[in-house]
């Protein structure tokens, strides 16, 4: 399984925007093959700040969805709305069984 984690902050004037199309995104791709889970959260700490929590069934699933042309937009718009520069994190991980 991938796991993806990442997180946005938006500009001053920009977090309903964000929210807005992170969402749109967010239901977009759950419905693309090979996706387990896809979310988007707000910040506890910082209430301008997105953050996502993605599984994938493996690499290539996450790859055909960055290459998605929704997927390319969504990133071109989130940039639009951002204060600063967002964050990604890719991980190969399997579930522990307890």
């Amino acid at each position: 399984m991938i796991l993806v984690t990442g997180a946005i902050t938006a500009r001053a004037d920009g977090f309903e925007a964000l929210l807005e199309v992170s969402l749109e995104h967010v239901r977009r791709s759950r419905a693309e093959p090979g996706c387990i889970s896809h979310n988007v959260h707000v910040d506890a700490e910082n209430p301008m700040k997105l953050v996502f929590v993605e599984r994938w069934s493996d690499m290539a699933t996450l790859q055909t969805h960055f290459a998605v042309p929704a997927s390319r937009a969504f990133v071109k718009s989130a940039r639009t709305h951002a204060a600063e520069p967002a964050e990604m994190q890719i991980y190969q991980a399997s579930e522990v069984k307890g």
